[in-house]
Protein backbone atom coordinates (compact mmCIF):
# COMPACT_ATOMS: atom_id res chain seq x y z
CA UNK A 1 0.00 0.00 0.00
CA UNK A 2 1.08 3.75 -0.59
CA UNK A 3 1.44 6.43 2.05
CA UNK A 4 -2.12 7.58 0.92
CA UNK A 5 -3.94 4.47 0.97
CA UNK A 6 -1.78 3.87 4.91
CA UNK A 7 -3.09 6.94 5.99
CA UNK A 8 -6.62 6.62 4.67
CA UNK A 9 -6.58 3.28 6.62
CA UNK A 10 -5.52 4.54 9.60
CA UNK A 11 -7.95 7.27 9.44
CA UNK A 12 -10.91 4.87 9.14
CA UNK A 13 -9.35 2.61 11.46
CA UNK A 14 -9.10 5.25 14.29
CA UNK A 15 -12.74 6.69 13.88
CA UNK A 16 -14.61 3.02 13.69
CA UNK A 17 -11.85 1.08 16.48
CA UNK A 18 -14.69 1.67 19.17
CA UNK A 19 -17.33 0.90 17.31
CA UNK A 20 -16.57 -2.11 16.27
CA UNK A 21 -15.00 -3.15 19.57
CA UNK A 22 -18.54 -2.71 20.78
CA UNK A 23 -20.11 -4.49 18.46
CA UNK A 24 -18.15 -7.00 18.54
CA UNK A 25 -18.65 -7.35 22.29
CA UNK A 26 -22.73 -7.41 21.77
CA UNK A 27 -21.95 -10.58 19.27
CA UNK A 28 -19.59 -12.56 21.90
CA UNK A 29 -20.30 -11.07 25.58
CA UNK A 30 -16.47 -10.90 26.23
CA UNK A 31 -14.17 -8.04 25.80
CA UNK A 32 -11.20 -9.91 25.66
CA UNK A 33 -12.80 -11.69 22.17
CA UNK A 34 -14.36 -8.63 21.10
CA UNK A 35 -10.93 -7.37 21.21
CA UNK A 36 -9.52 -10.23 19.00
CA UNK A 37 -12.59 -10.23 16.96
CA UNK A 38 -11.99 -6.52 16.13
CA UNK A 39 -8.38 -7.01 15.16
CA UNK A 40 -9.19 -10.17 13.31
CA UNK A 41 -11.65 -7.41 11.20
CA UNK A 42 -9.31 -4.54 10.45
CA UNK A 43 -6.21 -7.27 9.82
CA UNK A 44 -8.66 -8.79 7.08
CA UNK A 45 -9.87 -5.25 6.14
CA UNK A 46 -6.21 -3.66 6.14
CA UNK A 47 -4.99 -7.00 3.64
CA UNK A 48 -8.07 -5.83 0.67
CA UNK A 49 -7.72 -2.17 1.40
CA UNK A 50 -6.69 -1.53 -1.73
CA UNK A 51 -9.52 -3.86 -3.82
CA UNK A 52 -12.28 -1.92 -1.80
CA UNK A 53 -14.04 0.50 -4.77
CA UNK A 54 -16.71 2.21 -2.35
CA UNK A 55 -15.53 3.19 0.22
CA UNK A 56 -19.11 3.46 1.80
CA UNK A 57 -19.56 -0.08 2.64
CA UNK A 58 -16.42 -0.80 4.67
CA UNK A 59 -18.59 -0.10 8.04
CA UNK A 60 -21.16 -3.56 6.28
CA UNK A 61 -17.18 -5.28 5.34
CA UNK A 62 -16.22 -4.54 9.04
CA UNK A 63 -19.50 -6.09 10.56
CA UNK A 64 -19.81 -9.03 8.23
CA UNK A 65 -16.11 -9.99 8.85
CA UNK A 66 -16.62 -9.54 12.65
CA UNK A 67 -19.76 -11.57 12.77
CA UNK A 68 -17.74 -14.40 10.30
CA UNK A 69 -14.90 -14.54 12.60
CA UNK A 70 -16.95 -15.03 15.91
CA UNK A 71 -18.62 -17.62 14.39
CA UNK A 72 -15.77 -19.15 13.16
CA UNK A 73 -14.24 -19.14 16.62
CA UNK A 74 -17.27 -20.74 18.06
CA UNK A 75 -16.55 -23.86 15.93
CA UNK A 76 -13.21 -24.37 17.44
CA UNK A 77 -12.91 -26.73 19.82
CA UNK A 78 -10.86 -25.24 22.17
CA UNK A 79 -13.99 -22.57 22.49
CA UNK A 80 -15.95 -25.49 23.50
CA UNK A 81 -15.44 -24.60 27.10
CA UNK A 82 -17.50 -25.63 29.92
CA UNK A 83 -17.59 -22.45 33.12
CA UNK A 84 -18.49 -24.05 36.76
CA UNK A 85 -19.16 -22.62 39.79
CA UNK A 86 -15.57 -23.27 41.57
CA UNK A 87 -12.00 -24.07 40.27
CA UNK A 88 -10.86 -27.58 40.52
CA UNK A 89 -7.91 -27.57 43.28
CA UNK A 90 -4.66 -27.18 41.69
CA UNK A 91 -1.61 -29.91 41.66
CA UNK A 92 0.36 -29.03 44.84
CA UNK A 93 3.59 -26.99 43.55
CA UNK A 94 6.68 -28.19 44.68
CA UNK A 95 8.49 -25.38 43.68
CA UNK A 96 8.33 -22.35 46.55
CA UNK A 97 9.59 -19.74 44.39
CA UNK A 98 6.51 -19.75 41.84
CA UNK A 99 3.85 -19.73 44.96
CA UNK A 100 5.91 -16.66 46.21
CA UNK A 101 5.83 -14.91 43.12
CA UNK A 102 2.33 -15.59 42.81
CA UNK A 103 1.76 -14.31 46.03
CA UNK A 104 4.04 -11.54 45.67
CA UNK A 105 2.08 -10.41 42.51
CA UNK A 106 -1.64 -10.68 43.74
CA UNK A 107 -0.50 -8.70 46.81
CA UNK A 108 0.70 -6.05 44.43
CA UNK A 109 -2.26 -5.77 42.26
CA UNK A 110 -4.27 -6.04 45.16
CA UNK A 111 -2.43 -2.70 46.55
CA UNK A 112 -2.70 -1.29 43.18
CA UNK A 113 -6.49 -1.11 43.05
CA UNK A 114 -6.81 0.85 46.63
CA UNK A 115 -4.55 3.63 44.52
CA UNK A 116 -6.24 6.69 42.90
CA UNK A 117 -6.33 6.41 39.48
CA UNK A 118 -4.61 8.74 38.41
CA UNK A 119 -1.63 7.15 40.69
CA UNK A 120 -1.92 4.13 39.90
CA UNK A 121 -1.48 4.98 36.05
CA UNK A 122 1.61 6.78 37.17
CA UNK A 123 2.79 3.53 38.57
CA UNK A 124 2.12 1.39 35.61
CA UNK A 125 3.62 3.77 33.84
CA UNK A 126 6.77 4.27 35.47
CA UNK A 127 7.58 1.29 36.83
CA UNK A 128 5.55 -2.06 35.25
CA UNK A 129 6.07 -0.18 31.76
CA UNK A 130 9.41 1.31 32.49
CA UNK A 131 8.83 5.20 30.91
CA UNK A 132 10.63 7.94 32.22
CA UNK A 133 8.86 10.82 33.63
CA UNK A 134 9.14 12.57 30.34
CA UNK A 135 7.48 9.72 28.29
CA UNK A 136 4.82 9.24 31.44
CA UNK A 137 4.13 13.04 31.00
CA UNK A 138 3.43 12.98 27.64
CA UNK A 139 1.07 9.72 27.67
CA UNK A 140 -0.94 11.06 30.45
CA UNK A 141 -0.49 15.07 28.64
CA UNK A 142 0.33 16.28 32.06
CA UNK A 143 3.25 17.80 33.44
CA UNK A 144 6.79 16.71 34.55
CA UNK A 145 6.23 17.75 38.04
CA UNK A 146 2.41 16.20 38.12
CA UNK A 147 4.13 12.96 37.38
CA UNK A 148 6.74 13.53 39.78
CA UNK A 149 4.19 14.25 42.52
CA UNK A 150 1.87 11.69 41.62
CA UNK A 151 4.21 8.71 41.41
CA UNK A 152 5.42 10.04 44.91
CA UNK A 153 1.86 10.26 46.66
CA UNK A 154 1.17 6.80 44.86
CA UNK A 155 4.35 4.79 46.09
CA UNK A 156 3.14 6.38 49.34
CA UNK A 157 -0.78 4.99 49.14
CA UNK A 158 0.99 2.04 47.68
CA UNK A 159 2.87 1.77 50.91
CA UNK A 160 -0.32 2.34 53.02
CA UNK A 161 -2.70 -0.32 50.93
CA UNK A 162 0.09 -2.74 51.42
CA UNK A 163 0.63 -2.18 55.13
CA UNK A 164 1.78 -5.41 56.80
CA UNK A 165 1.83 -7.68 53.76
CA UNK A 166 5.18 -5.77 52.62
CA UNK A 167 6.59 -7.39 55.54
CA UNK A 168 5.52 -11.09 54.33
CA UNK A 169 7.03 -10.38 51.08
CA UNK A 170 10.38 -9.31 51.93
CA UNK A 171 13.13 -12.59 52.18
CA UNK A 172 13.95 -13.78 55.24
CA UNK A 173 17.74 -12.14 56.40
Amino acid sequence: MDQRDEQEFAEYFEARRDAVRRTAYLLCGDWHRADDLAQTAFVALHRRWRKVRDRGALDAYVRRTVVRAMIDESRRPWRRERFVDQMPEPAPSTDGEVGDTVATRSALLGGLKRVPPRQRAVLVLRFLEGLDVAATAETLKCSEGTVKSQTARGLAALREALGDSLDDLRPAT
